[in-house]
């Protein structure tokens, strides 16, 4: 019973929207609803159609397309200057830079790597790199640790001109003796930058109060002085502590010493590396670190934990324009529409908005937003997305950017 249809937003007190244009916009709509069947048949619709694939923008182009996997193998490891797009397939914007994008790589092939990463699709990766909107550019120089982000004009030319740029400083800098910088703890040199005083001591008598007792995020390396891939780790340890400095802490035990604590979490090899999520953490808090052993690897892998770990969005009652428009400035926003508490009482009221929440928990990664209204209150609005009428509990999924929305009333 799904159409697709365009969103009119007549929401009370705002001016309505011109539907033949918006008609026109959705002549080639397709929208396909996936849901979660709940109490009173209310349901989170997650529109398909709306949160689309990666349509492959650059297949059979220079542009090199990435995903976490040959992110961390293709980028972090290479010595090379990257150009990298963080785009989304449904951006208009990622749509009119495609040309010129796939025209720059051509032009610096052999020079600088040209790359997108669908970031809609692979979204742990584009919060890694605080990816807010689309497209975002950013430059891969000589530490990849630090990129920054591309300033310049949206055009081949102007592109090129960054990615010259670019190189140019990355040979400043090795001329200088800036490209390799020393770093790393117990006897490791070379490598990656990092402070080692970022990296934490850790000891028998301080572990619980550090680690256990706080509510960080932690990563501890329980190492042997004589261990060869302790020595090869520790650069990589001590930059991955910098970059994540503030986020995650990264901590390191001698474990031939304070065999107390490596006996606990049954330390047998060299390095062994412990994860402690956030919180009120015990003994049995601790997780197995399955990641590389690169700094870029290291880093990825907190991030990917803390991206876990981040509170979910806000459900907001529906109560002004203000909060309808933060909502659909949201790539989906998700409204119920709940029986007034007359009807249906406070606990029944609570346990709609609750799953609510839960949904909002279950997609924090996403950028979605949630809200719920009481029904008959915001009549147009009901109207407008066609569950006015049709009685309560009820479900509207809407897209303010592609002018769509999806139903599901009963």
């Amino acid at each position: 019973r799904s159409r697709a249809r365009v969103l009119v937003l007549c929401f009370q007190g705002s001016p309505e929207l011109q539907k033949e244009k918006a008609l026109q916009l959705a002549n080639n709509a397709s929208v396909v609803l996936t849901g979660l069947k709940m109490n009173m048949r209310l349901c989170i619709l997650i529109v398909a159609g709306l949160v689309s694939a990666s349509t492959a923008f650059y297949s059979n182009s220079d542009v090199i397309e990435l995903n976490p996997s040959s992110f961390a193998s293709q980028v972090l490891n290479s010595d090379d200057v990257w150009l990298i797009e963080f785009y989304a397939p449904w951006c208009g914007h990622c749509k009119s830079l495609a040309p010129e994008w796939t025209k720059a790589a051509s032009a610096l092939k052999g020079v600088v790597k040209v790359a997108a990463v669908d970031a809609d699709q692979h979204n742990s990766l584009g919060g890694q790199y605080g990816v807010r909107g689309f497209p975002t550019i950013k430059v891969f120089g000589a530490n990849k640790n630090a990129p920054t982000d591309y300033q310049g004009g949206r055009t081949a030319a102007a592109i090129v001109d960054g990615g010259l740029s670019a190189v140019k400083q990355m040979v400043q800098q090795r001329m200088s003796g800036g490209g390799s910088r020393s770093g790393g703890s117990r006897g490791g040199s070379g490598g990656p930058g990092g402070k080692t005083n970022d990296v934490i001591e850790l000891t028998d008598s301080n572990f619980e109060e550090l680690v256990l007792n706080s509510k960080d995020v932690w990563l501890v390396e329980f190492y042997a002085p004589w261990c060869g891939h302790c020595k090869n780790l520790a650069p990589h340890w001590a930059s991955a502590a910098t970059e994540l400095k503030g986020r995650a802490k990264l901590g390191a035990l001698d474990a031939t010493v304070h065999t107390i604590q490596s006996s606990k979490y049954g330390v047998q090899g060299f390095p062994t590396i412990k994860f402690f999520p956030p919180g009120v953490k015990d003994s049995s808090s601790a997780q197995e670190y399955d990641g590389g052993r690169t700094s870029g690897d290291i880093i990825s892998w907190a991030e990917t934990k803390l991206v876990l770990n981040i509170d979910p969005p806000e459900v907001k009652q529906l109560v002004g324009e203000e909060s309808f428009k933060e909502c659909t400035e949201k790539q989906l926003c998700t409204v119920g529409f709940l029986p007034h508490i007359l009807d249906s009482g406070a606990a029944e009221r609570n346990k709609y908005i609750d799953i609510l929440k839960d949904m909002a928990e279950k997609y924090k990664t996403r950028p979605f937003g949630w809200l719920w209204s009481e029904g008959a209150v915001q009549t147009k609005l009901e109207e407008a997305v066609d569950v006015g009428g049709f009685g309560y509990p009820a479900i509207a999924t809407l897209n303010g950017r592609k002018m769509k929305y999806a139903p599901l009333r009963g």
